[in-house]
C-alpha cells in the first residue's frame, strides 16, 4: 500500500530534483568540454580552467548546492518516523556540501574570475583553482565527499521495491564514491573512479524525480 505524502513535500521534492538533475547535468557537460579541451584549457584533468571555463563550470555548480540541500530536506519529510535518524544525518552532510562548495565557486566566480579577466592574478594566487594542488580544490573535492556522505544515508530512507529500490541503489552506489573524491589528492588517478559521479548522482535524481512524481 502506497504510503501517503504531503503535496508540499511531493512538489518541493519534484522541482528540486528536476533542478538538481539539470544543474548536475549542465556540470557534467561543461566537465567533460572542459577535459577535451574545448574551454580553452590544456585539456585533461589536471589542467587549470580559463576564466570563460571556470563561469562556465561553476556557475550550475553553485547553483547545485542550494538545490541539492532542498531536495534532501524533501527526503526527510518524505521519510518515515522510524527512518529519520537517516535522513536527518544526510541532510546535515549535504549543508556542509553545500557551505564548502558554495564558498568555493562563490569566491572563483566573483573574486578570482574578474582577476583572470583583467589578467593579474598575483593577489589572488593562493586562491587559483588548480586541480590536485590547490586550497580551494582540496576544499571542494572534501565538500563532494560530504555529498556523497549524505547520499549513503539518505539510501537507508528507502526500504520499498520498485522505484524505492533504484533509488536505494543510485543513492548507495554514489555514497560509495567518497574514496575516489576524499583520496585524489594524495593518488590523482582516483579522478577516474569519481568521474563515476557523472552516472551515480544524476541517476540518483532521476530515480527520484519518477518517485516524487508517482506519488499520491
Amino acid at each position: 500500500m502506497e504510503r501517503a505524502v504531503s503535496p508540499d513535500v511531493r512538489k518541493l521534492g519534484l522541482w528540486s530534483a528536476w533542478l538538481t538533475t539539470l544543474f548536475s547535468l549542465a556540470y557534467i557537460i561543461a566537465q567533460f568540454a572542459e577535459w577535451f579541451g574545448w574551454l580553452g584549457s590544456g585539456g585533461g584533468p589536471e589542467s587549470a580552467s580559463t576564466a570563460s571555463g571556470l563561469i562556465i563550470l561553476l556557475t550550475p555548480s553553485l547553483l547545485l548546492g542550494s538545490a541539492f540541500v532542498v531536495l534532501m530536506v524533501s527526503i526527510h519529510y518524505y521519510a518515515p518516523v522510524e527512518k529519520k535518524i537517516w535522513s536527518h544525518l544526510g541532510l546535515i552532510f549535504a549543508a556542509i556540501y553545500a557551505t564548502l562548495t558554495g564558498i568555493v565557486y562563490y569566491v572563483q566566480l566573483t573574486l578570482v574570475v574578474p582577476h583572470l579577466l583583467h589578467g593579474e592574478v598575483d593577489s589572488i594566487r593562493l586562491l587559483l583553482f588548480k586541480p590536485f594542488d590547490s586550497l580551494l580544490y582540496s576544499i571542494d573535492v572534501f565538500g563532494y565527499s560530504f555529498m556523497s556522505l549524505a547520499t549513503l544515508f539518505a539510501a537507508f530512507v528507502f526500504t520499498g521495491r520498485e522505484l524505492e529500490r533504484m533509488v536505494r541503489w543510485f543513492l548507495t552506489a554514489n555514497g560509495c564514491l567518497i574514496p575516489f573524491l576524499a583520496f585524489q589528492i594524495y593518488w590523482h588517478s582516483l579522478i577516474w573512479g569519481g568521474a563515476l559521479w557523472a552516472v551515480t548522482f544524476p541517476g540518483s535524481t532521476i530515480s527520484l524525480i519518477l518517485l516524487f512524481k508517482r506519488k499520491p
